[in-house]
């Protein structure tokens, strides 16, 4: 069966709505708050699913999950300037105590750097006590004013995984840097999320950062999305505080910091990066549901209340062995509306079972990526299926994978370039001689954002395409998000 990709990529904004309402993942934009929506039990399992490994990840690299308070104090969020004057515009501030003028604003959480530091240096306060590396998955909020998304733009953020990490020097924290980058890959690896990996310019870093590394991957529209941040913080925010510890010479000095992120936007990547036009299609690791059971009625009420009883007995053999299974036993939906609804939610196996499989003691599965089907015998159920999820996952990465590799381009011309992302390049990387001035100018141009310079080595080649001095690197462009 051909499978069609054509809304998935041509139209996706309509295709990630519809998905997410009638594949039930996610409900959004009846919350009668703007930029807030609510997780249905569907889309939760899923987020559910997604946090636990990120947070395998982390217990398993030496972090530990901590809880901080939702309200921040003015005084509190303004120690550190650079970094409030990086959020001031999208702060929430609660001002009011019942009928009471509150002496103090407070700030529900955009972020938590200050927080955190704060109680550090009320914590650690030698160099023994390091490296120290904690983590909490928390809601923040930031009052975007530009046009909100579900799962993507939005003014409460349900699924924020912040990690912030202490050291005694700036070396050693760089070091936590390219852990933190190489757990990322491997979390986005495990998802079948395919990504570009970018040193932000200095104009785009995170407030109060030294520099950011950041990953973003290409949606089906062309436009990029970044999944998540690591940032080197050096001593800005322990310098803030005056917070210094004992180091290894017995001299008194700043610590230095880093923190890392991701979001919803990992559960909307996970949605959105497999699809095609019947709706999404899961990664089996992570999907809610691993295998739905469709009874195909008999001819006779006798012969179908069989055939149902036989569907409950494959669901059965594969929730004993963890493989996580439902039945669909609406008598009122045909099986075709059936399938209908179940491609919506992107489960990755169907295991039809009628007359015929019931004779023969079998089920045919059929696989959601390329609807390619084969019959089973019963007994050998659960090794087929996991054999199929392996085949399902592999296929879904290369697929990724070629998708995004195919929206990488490179441009040596300013006029190159802005073709490119006018006929939905991606991702266009051009030469650029690495002063902020030409990298602004060239966002200016293009209207388009600078991702930033790749990580690693890169073979440049050519002349700035702004200023025409000798490429020093290259310069990643794109519409984004």
């Amino acid at each position: 069966m051909k499978v069609s990709r054509e809304k998935w990529e041509n139209n996706f904004s309509e295709w990630f709505d519809r998905v997410l309402s009638e594949g039930e993942f996610y409900d959004y934009g009846r919350y009668p708050v703007k930029g807030m929506g609510v997780w249905t039990p569907y889309g939760f399992r899923l987020r559910k699913n997604i946090i636990e490994i990120i947070r395998n990840l982390l217990d398993g690299t030496g972090h530990e999950e901590v809880l901080f308070p939702l309200l921040i104090p003015e005084d509190l969020l303004r120690k550190e300037s650079e970094h409030i004057r990086g959020f001031e515009g999208e702060v929430f501030w609660v001002t009011m105590g019942g009928h009471e003028q509150l002496d103090v604003k407070l700030a529900l959480r955009p972020t938590s750097e200050v927080a955190i530091t704060y109680f550090e240096s009320l914590w650690y306060k030698s160099y023994r006590q390091l490296p120290k590396k904690l983590y909490q998955i928390v809601s923040v909020f930031r009052y975007e004013t530009k046009a909100t998304r579900p799962m993507i733009r939005l003014r409460e953020v349900t699924t924020f995984k912040e990690a912030h990490t202490l050291h005694e020097t700036y070396e050693d924290a760089e070091r936590q840097v390219w852990e933190a980058v190489e757990i990322y890959k491997k979390f986005f690896d495990i998802l079948g999320i395919p990504y570009i990996i970018s040193r932000r310019p200095e104009w785009d870093k995170f407030a109060g950062a030294v520099f950011t590394i950041a990953f973003d991957t290409v949606m089906p529209d062309s436009r990029v999305l970044q999944i998540g941040t690591v940032h080197h913080l050096g001593t800005h925010f322990t310098k803030a505080f005056d917070y210094k510890i004992q180091k290894k010479d017995g001299t008194l000095d700043y610590p230095h910091q880093t923190s890392y992120g991701v979001s919803d936007r990992v559960v909307a990547a996970s949605i959105a990066v497999n699809g095609d036009d019947h709706g999404p299609v899961l990664n089996p690791y992570i999907a809610p549901i691993k295998v739905v059971v469709i009874p195909i009625p008999a001819k006779t009420e006798e012969g179908t209340e069989k055939v149902f009883e036989y569907a409950r007995e494959i669901m059965k053999v594969l929730n004993d062995t963890g493989i996580k299974a439902v039945i669909d036993e609406d008598r009122d939906k045909t099986p075709g509306e059936k399938f209908y609804v179940w491609e919506l939610k992107g489960v990755p196996i169907r295991a039809e079972v009628g007359p015929r499989e019931l004779k023969e003691g079998a089920v045919f599965l059929k696989r959601r990526d390329t609807f390619e089907g084969r019959s089973v015998k019963k007994e050998n159920l659960v090794s087929e299926v996991n054999s199929l999820m392996r085949e399902i996952y592999e296929n879904l990465k290369k697929r990724a994978w070629e998708f995004l590799n195919s929206k990488i381009k490179r441009a040596n011309t300013l006029d190159e370039a802005k073709k490119l992302l006018e006929a939905k390049a991606g991702v266009v990387e051009v030469p650029w001689c690495g002063r902020d001035e030409c990298g602004l100018k060239l966002e200016d141009e293009l209207q388009a954002r600078v991702l930033g310079s790749p990580v690693g080595e890169v073979k440049v080649e050519g002349k700035c395409v702004v200023c025409g001095n000798e490429a020093k690197s290259l310069l990643r462009v794109a519409k984004t998000y």
